[in-house]
């Protein structure tokens, strides 16, 4: 396996390696993104795909009486977020999970917002994530897609080429599978290649 697989699934010393690099790496997109997201004071959110944990913090700080849950396949990642948001989770107010975002534990209708940061590309069956996405969100809870690769270039290519089960969607088609899924008011924000989009339920 190339080190760069382990973008999709971190695994064993290089997935450590990487999960420590999208934190530092993935941080002005996710900030970038997080800027098109309202969130209430006490509001429930989720992290699909979360990585290194980074973002589930900087989601903690935008809802300080809160709660932020994370939910990733890799048991590296989990491992990881658990770290960085130790305090948070000894607070019970942050719980990161091993699991699909296919099929989630998670009750109907639980969060106000759920994030998904440089993941979508990694799903394995989008429609079904999105429905679930879509399950687990109240009504007029809001999705956020943020994404560094928007489809638009060539050198996005490259990275599908590098990384196995990568898929880079353009807008358009991440806007149909939302809409399919039952979301509304999908709105696109572009910036240097970034795409970051927004989806009410």
């Amino acid at each position: 396996m190339s080190f760069f697989e382990n973008t999709r699934k971190p695994v064993g010393f290089g997935g450590k390696i990487m999960v420590a690099m999208m934190n530092l790496g993935h941080s002005p997109v996710a900030r970038w993104g997080l800027r098109f997201l309202k969130l209430a004071p006490d509001a429930r959110v989720l992290n699909c795909g979360c990585g290194g944990g980074a973002n589930i913090k900087r989601l903690l700080k935008k809802c300080p009486r809160g709660i932020v849950k994370g939910i990733d396949y890799s048991p590296v990642s989990v491992e990881k977020s658990k770290k960085v948001n130790q305090a948070a989770i000894a607070e019970s107010r942050c719980a990161v999970l091993q699991g699909s975002v296919a099929d989630m534990v998670f009750a109907n209708d639980w969060f106000d917002a759920v994030t998904a940061f440089e993941t979508v590309y990694f799903w394995p069956d989008l429609p079904q994530c999105f429905r679930e996405v879509y399950r687990v969100l109240k009504p007029g809870g809001t999705f956020l897609i943020c994404n560094e690769a928007n489809g638009d270039t060539d050198k996005d290519e490259r990275w599908t080429k590098l990384i196995g089960g990568m898929t880079i969607y353009k807008d358009i088609e991440l806007k149909a599978y939302l809409e399919q899924a039952g979301f509304h008011e999908v709105q696109t924000h572009k910036k240097k290649g970034w795409l970051c989009i927004t989806a009410r339920k």
